[in-house]
């Protein structure tokens, strides 16, 4: 039997364990199972770190479960800001100190950033819900084409305001390059936002496909880092959509990530 003194160790130990737990999207999904409302799992994913996946097929499988839009994105936050690094382990079994491997670029973590303060912060992702075989209501139906797809973002606006000149850098996932994403105008809608691209590619398409796509240029400035020389673009809202993984037809109900600014003249 323990020692009260023993006891009291223990208990502290498990509650400093309990509080450093990483929480995952299975941790999300059992929390929201239980009935816990979003205002509680948001807050739990702000307080605890957290490594989550956000595939395609992870964000089907979220939504799936009732997860609601405004705690995927949250998850999203979480990830693109890489917090939940994990800490190597030596031989012995005793946690290293050693720093991170320098990057050689002046990030290192997948994601879309912005040039704030003479500093790179995260440009926070939001989550896009995208249908196939048809226009949204708001666009019309001119120039529709095999491929067409169709973003619904939820929202009158991003909450990230920018004024021109907007430096924008992105890293790349391993294998993409950054022709592969997309600068695009987000319409408004009822309570939304909105756009209309096209899948496969831009090339040899009707103007109704991409009339919402922004042409830009970009410089590789280190390894899978791309500073992105944006146009003279109005004010309003756009979005860098990246490329879609694992599922190149972008079947209806799929959902996604854009990275969103608005732009204030």
């Amino acid at each position: 039997m323990l020692r009260p003194r023993t006891l009291a160790a223990a208990l502290a130990v498990f509650t400093v364990c309990l509080a450093q737990t990483v929480l995952t999207n299975d941790a999300i999904l059992k929390m929201a199972k239980a009935g816990l409302g979003e205002e509680i799992l948001l807050s739990t994913i702000k307080a605890q770190p957290g490594r989550y996946t956000t595939a395609p097929d992870d964000l089907i499988a979220l939504k799936g479960a009732g997860v609601s839009d405004k705690v995927i994105a949250a998850m999203m936050e979480k990830a693109a800001a890489g917090a939940s690094a994990s800490m190597p382990v030596g031989a012995a079994g005793n946690p290293l100190a050693a720093a991170p491997k320098a990057a050689p670029g002046p990030v290192n973590e997948v994601g879309v950033y912005y040039l704030k303060n003479d500093a790179w912060a995260d440009l926070a992702p939001e989550v896009v819900n995208f249908k196939t075989g048809g226009v949204l209501k708001t666009i019309g139906t001119v120039g529709i084409v095999k491929g067409d797809v169709n973003g619904h973002v939820n929202g009158d606006h991003s909450k990230t305001a920018l004024k021109s000149p907007v430096n924008i850098l992105v890293y790349t996932p391993e294998g993409v390059a950054i022709t592969e994403y997309q600068l695009l105008r987000l319409r408004e809608a009822k309570d939304s936002r909105e756009f209309r691209t096209v899948t496969g590619g831009v090339m040899h398409v009707s103007g109704g496909a991409t009339r919402d796509l922004v042409p830009f240029e970009s410089k590789k400035t280190a390894p899978r880092t791309y500073e992105v020389v944006l146009p003279n673009l109005g004010s309003g809202d756009y979005g860098l959509l990246p490329p879609a993984g694992g599922d190149s037809t972008s079947s209806s109900g799929r959902i996604g990530k854009i990275y969103s600014f608005r732009l204030i003249e």
